[in-house]
């Protein structure tokens, strides 16, 4: 007899059947691309500056009354400067020496307010010094055996009669000998940068101390930011011991916002004048410096005095208020990983102070926004690297939203 057996059935699961393998493969990677393309971080937007790194004050440079003869330099601190065309190569400065010298006593010994700080006898060695300068026909203070000065009226009676003799008893107070003293003065014009500068004495009298108006200008910027240098510099005359009142050399001092620094001349040097003169732009304080050496047209302390004056004045009068920026200036461009663009521009005008054609850094700080931009939303910070320090924040001129869902689809993998 014949029989046929039905098989048993099984219990294995449809998805081992190849459609329903297939049916859960497909479903394993629908779920895998919704999660990629709900979680995928897309590409940040391509940043591209298309600011200059420098921009002008606008109007044309201005004409500065630069000495016929000479050399000179000058610059409002801060906003920028100029040197004469002519090669500034090193030549005698005269008494101008003695701003280092009051530098490096005050940096050793610094004065409050109202300090006088040390004091000095003189002694009979000093007189005798004293007088035999005179014969010599150097500028000098008169001292007398037992008097006493001190640090603050030996500073006045050097920088304003411009005193020889008390720019030796500095020195050797300050650092027990003159070869002492001039090293220390070479060593700091080296760490001011001075490097067309070299001293040979601490008053200058040696026509073998030589500068540039550019070098003595920096040390000038220097010196200035002491408020007892300052000061001092600024007196039109002072009351010293032994001899009185006397005036400043600096006949500008007191006229027309000048506020120093100090005069030098002999036959080797000519006229020499650094100077500061205060000014107010904008309702801001700031300092025109400047240095005028080689004068010897006529009196050599009167042609340095009118030609700094001429030059301070022409720098003055060319410095104001202008826009570098207007509202609206391209910053930067963006572009999308799917290359859809927009630019970023100055949400506000940036204002600086300065004369026309003067070149000022732009800085530009990029905040790269993680998805997409929004129209006005910022993307940059620009400031001009003046005085002022004018800053603007760079604005989105059209949304760029993320990338398009084609996009992430053809990036999936």
């Amino acid at each position: 007899m014949v029989t046929s057996e039905r098989p048993a059935p099984t219990n294995r699961p449809h998805w081992r059947s190849p459609r329903g393998l297939i049916a859960a493969v497909a479903a394993l990677v629908l779920i895998l691309a919704v999660g990629r393309l709900a979680t995928e971080t897309a590409p940040p937007l391509i940043l591209h500056r298309t600011l200059a790194a420098y921009v002008r004050v606008p109007g044309g440079l201005p004409l500065l009354a630069w000495p016929g003869e000479g050399q000179a330099a000058v610059e409002v601190e801060g906003v920028g400067g100029a040197a004469s065309a002519r090669t500034l190569a090193p030549v005698p400065i005269a008494s101008v020496a003695k701003i280092m010298t009051a530098y490096l006593v005050l940096r050793e010994h610094p004065l409050t307010r109202r300090g006088q700080g040390f004091t000095i006898t003189i002694t009979p060695t000093d007189v005798a010094d004293e007088q035999r300068r005179v014969a010599l026909g150097e500028s000098t203070l008169p001292v007398r055996a037992g008097e006493r000065i001190t640090e603050r009226q030996a500073l006045q009676a050097l920088l304003l009669p411009s005193a020889n003799n008390i720019a030796v008893l500095l020195a050797i107070h300050d650092a027990g000998s003159l070869a002492a003293f001039v090293s220390r003065m070479n060593d700091a014009a080296h760490a001011l940068g001075m490097r067309s500068t070299t001293y040979t004495d601490p008053s200058g009298f040696n026509p073998e101390t030589t500068s540039t108006a550019t070098d003595q200008l920096r040390l000038a910027r220097v010196a200035m930011r002491d408020a007892t240098f300052a000061t001092i510099v600024a007196e039109p005359s002072a009351m010293l011991p032994v001899v009185g009142r006397v005036a400043n050399l600096n006949a500008l001092v007191g006229t027309d916002g000048y506020v120093g620094v100090k005069t030098g001349s002999d036959g080797a040097a000519g006229g020499c004048l650094v100077f500061a003169k205060d000014i107010t732009v904008a309702g801001r304080h700031l300092t025109v410096l400047g240095a005028v050496l080689g004068q010897h047209q006529g009196l050599p302390v009167e042609a340095a005095l009118g030609a700094a004056r001429r030059l301070g004045d022409s720098l003055a009068s060319a410095v104001h208020l202008a826009t570098v920026l207007p509202a609206g200036t391209r910053v930067l461009s963006a572009s999308s990983a799917d290359g859809r663009h927009t630019t970023a521009v100055t949400a506000a005008a940036l204002t600086e102070i300065g004369w026309g054609g003067l070149k000022l850094p732009v800085e530009l700080t990029v905040r790269l926004p993680a998805k997409g931009l929004r129209a006005r939303e910022p993307v940059a910070r620009v400031s001009v690297a003046g005085v002022a320090r004018a800053t603007s924040a760079a604005v989105s001129v059209r949304t760029v939203g993320g990338p398009s869902l084609g996009w992430r689809l053809a990036n999936l993998l």
